[in-house]
């Protein structure tokens, strides 16, 4: 079966501040391009590669999703293959009819009506006036702006435009559809019909290229994923295997920008304070009692504080709290309320918190350790220097959540 995409060894380069944010914006630069070929000048620079070297085909029927992180060159990479881009270097292939969902409004001019609109919008995706005749009333009903079609499109509201936007390219009968988040358009009603519709695309054989972050909606519908990084694809296999991956690229971006954050607040000139408690370490094992910062969802692990009290001080109170990285706090444990007491403490000594089934969905974590009097009016020290990593992994995919419960399901009558 031959291949309905294919890129071989695919560069693309952008000045810097350089913009391309519709149709609009595109054209002309795509013309200039016919003009002036540049593809082996030397980078300049202002200059940047936004697609490095990018090789991947897609054999007819393919269902592929495209996934990266904001800047990773997936958005230029299916304007390449739209052709409202051409590349620097490489070759690129398209056999089949194609057509592109990048933004599903580009092709509207505000002053002409819906009706006038559906006919622009299809000639530009390459229909020809019998076919968009033909496909017309399904074409409107699908959008239900049927009662505005006559009206012109900038008094239509957003959703109304991504209505028929999207109804438009839907029924062009592609044999290639790129995708690039539309399916979120409008209500949730109408978000079900522009899913059944890529059903029936699915059922027709088209090749499809899906970008989006619902990390559900890949999950749904693609067998394959390619995870783009800084114009890089950096991996190309089963769903169930780049998914995790690319969580845990994304994790390690957000750990690298909390490691800061924590750090830049510890470095900040404070006024020199005589403690009567010092934290002196905070180490965290995992099942393997080697001490880590970097855990699988559903691992046990354990906490272990060192400290030194300078003054003997009554029953203290340890509270233990984990925050992820948008500042949740996920979970808070209190000796006292525990039933621990430590009683009367001095010198040098260490307390240890194992976690059982904890788990915790894959994400971005900070420890927070604190020790206060045993009222419960003020804090001797107060300690969040620990970062940890919850990594994903095959089968424990979970987003927007604090925790991963075990838990039974049992469906009755």
């Amino acid at each position: 079966m031959s291949n309905a995409v294919e890129f071989h060894e695919v560069w693309k380069k952008f000045k810097k501040g350089e913009k391309f944010d519709s149709l609009r914006d595109s054209i002309p630069h795509f013309f200039k391009k016919l003009t002036h070929k540049n593809g082996n000048t030397p980078l300049r620079e202002y200059e940047f590669w936004a697609v490095k070297g990018v090789n991947f085909s897609i054999p007819k029927g393919g269902v592929v999703g495209v996934m990266g992180p904001n800047g990773a060159g997936k958005s230029t990479i299916l304007k390449l293959l739209s052709g409202i881009m051409s590349p620097t270097k490489g070759k690129m292939t398209i056999n089949g009819r194609l057509s592109a969902l990048i933004e599903v409004t580009a092709g509207f001019h505000p002053e002409l009506t819906g009706r006038e609109n559906v006919y622009l919008n299809g000639t530009i995706l390459g229909m020809k006036r019998r076919e968009i005749d033909r496909k017309f009333d399904e074409i409107v009903a699908f959008s239900e702006v049927e009662e505005f079609i006559d009206t012109p499109v900038k008094h239509y509201s957003s959703g109304m435009f991504s209505r028929l936007g999207f109804s438009v390219a839907a029924h062009m009968d592609p044999e290639i559809f790129i995708v690039d988040e539309v399916l979120s358009v409008g209500d949730i009603a109408f978000q079900s019909k522009c899913a059944q519709k890529m059903r029936e695309l699915l059922g027709s054989g088209a090749t499809i290229l899906l970008v989006s972050h619902q990390i559900s909606l890949i999950q749904s519908l693609c067998k394959r994923v390619l995870l783009l990084n800084h114009g890089e694809l950096i991996k190309d296999g089963p769903t169930d295997e780049v998914i995790p991956y690319y969580q845990n690229v994304t994790f390690k971006k957000i750990e690298e920008d909390f490691k800061h954050k924590v750090t830049q607040e510890q470095t900040q000139v404070k006024v020199k304070q005589d403690l009567l408690v010092e934290i002196t370490s905070v180490s965290l094992y995992g099942k393997d009692l080697k001490s880590k910062e970097e855990f699988s969802a559903g691992e046990d692990f354990e906490i272990k504080v060192d400290y030194n009290v300078k003054q003997e001080i009554d029953s203290p109170i340890i509270i233990i709290e984990i925050i992820r990285s948008d500042s949740v706090l996920c979970c808070c444990l209190n000796s006292k309320e525990s039933g621990v007491s430590l009683g009367k403490v001095f010198g040098r000594a260490s307390i240890k918190v194992i976690f059982k089934d904890l788990n915790l969905a894959p994400g971005i974590y900070l420890t927070k350790i604190s020790f206060w009097e045993r009222d419960m009016i003020h804090p001797y020290i107060v300690y969040s220097n620990n970062v940890i990593r919850i990594t994903a992994r095959k089968n424990n995919i979970v987003t927007n959540a604090i925790f991963s419960p075990k838990v039974i399901w049992q469906i009755g009558s």
